[in-house]
């Protein structure tokens, strides 16, 4: 299935976008897309059978209407730095022996399409664009990697957006530099596990004002979603809907020649992953 949640912001409605490429109102099946739902087998299950019949659903007019994050009251958002053998290599770092971990706020999503702000004093704001996992079922001291794929409910796109010199330049942890305000555009959908064959064998792109910068696969992660999902239950309770972000393939500023070409005001970013939607985001100063 294809999940969306569609409206004003605050103001969504669970939607689902069926196979004829058609968007259907959920609301009369469904209260939201959510972590009460991924906790609720019957209401699963009465989404999959609508699902199965969507001719039965009403239909929803997309012409101008808003998609917001495809998940709401999103529990906490884990974060894994320097997932890629390309994205370590071209930033200089040494391969992670052990996935490298960060937070960012629930507050940071927005919309798939929503403004992307550039904080105030930044020089060094940067894209990233990953895989989102959404975890279904709660998750602890898993033993294998095959347990934890068995734990996810969907995946997501997302976009890591970054500001290097507070993350990397101004002390501390790294979280400083990802937590400002619409650093975390998610969706356009939430795509339940199922439809997923394999979430090591997606392509990853994303452009910048048109031009490519981004061109990866999951293929290219160190450590794949399976073992992440393990290795974060031995630290931390996974609930449904919690979200990890995967980390992103070389292509990012950051890793290019001086100057480099980080965002700003003006600039329009595009992304996509294979089976998963695609995003815009103009920025904006914030």
């Amino acid at each position: 299935m294809k999940l969306l949640r569609v409206g004003t912001a605050g103001a969504e409605r669970p939607a689902l976008l069926d196979g004829d490429g058609t968007l259907r109102d959920l609301s009369g099946v469904v209260a939201d897309i959510d972590s009460d739902l991924l906790a609720d087998g019957p209401a699963l299950a009465r989404l999959r059978a609508a699902a199965a019949a969507p001719g039965e659903l009403p239909e929803l007019d997309a012409e101008g209407l808003r998609v917001g994050p495809p998940l709401a009251r999103i529990g906490k958002i884990v974060c894994i730095g320097l997932n890629y053998h390309d994205h370590a290599t071209e930033t200089g770092a040494a391969i992670p022996t052990e996935p490298i971990l960060f937070f960012k706020a629930p507050d940071t999503v927005v919309g798939p399409d929503d403004t992307v702000l550039v904080p105030r004093g930044s020089v060094k704001t940067d894209w990233e664009v990953e895989l989102a996992v959404v975890i279904g079922r709660t998750a602890r001291y898993l033993e294998s990697a095959e347990e934890g794929l068995a734990h996810v409910a969907g995946y997501a796109t997302a976009h890591d957006v970054s500001e290097r010199e507070f993350q990397i330049e101004r002390g501390g942890t790294w979280d400083k530099g990802k937590n400002c305000e619409t650093f975390n555009p998610l969706g356009p959908w939430l795509v339940t596990a199922d439809e997923i064959a394999d979430p090591q064998a997606l392509s990853l792109k994303l452009w910048v004002n048109g031009e490519l910068k981004q061109d990866g696969t999951t293929a290219d992660q160190i450590f794949p979603v399976g073992e992440v999902v393990r290795y974060l239950s031995h630290f931390m309770t996974l609930y449904p809907g919690d979200v990890i972000n995967t980390g992103t393939p070389a292509g990012v500023a950051l890793g290019q020649p001086e100057p480099k070409p980080y965002l700003r005001a003006g600039d329009v970013v595009e992304l996509e992953i294979a089976g998963l939607g695609r995003q815009r985001q103009e920025l904006k100063d914030a």
